[in-house]
């Protein structure tokens, strides 16, 4: 997701947003362990949406 679009969404939403992004990226560790994740790049993108909307949140206190 992009920062522009983040920066359009509520606290309540980015709060909601980030634990779906932090169990995917849980999950997608899982099977890359158990050798069912086809693209590593998925683990990449997802942690840097995970800091992306980190950092909108301490932008926005």
């Amino acid at each position: 997701m992009k920062a522009k679009e983040l920066k359009q969404k509520s606290k309540n939403e980015l709060t909601h947003l980030l634990l779906e992004e932090r169990e995917k990226l849980r999950q997608m560790k899982f099977d890359l362990v158990a050798r069912k994740l086809k693209d590593m790049m998925q683990i990449c993108k997802t942690r840097r949406n995970v800091a992306r909307i980190l950092t909108l949140m301490k932008q926005a206190k």
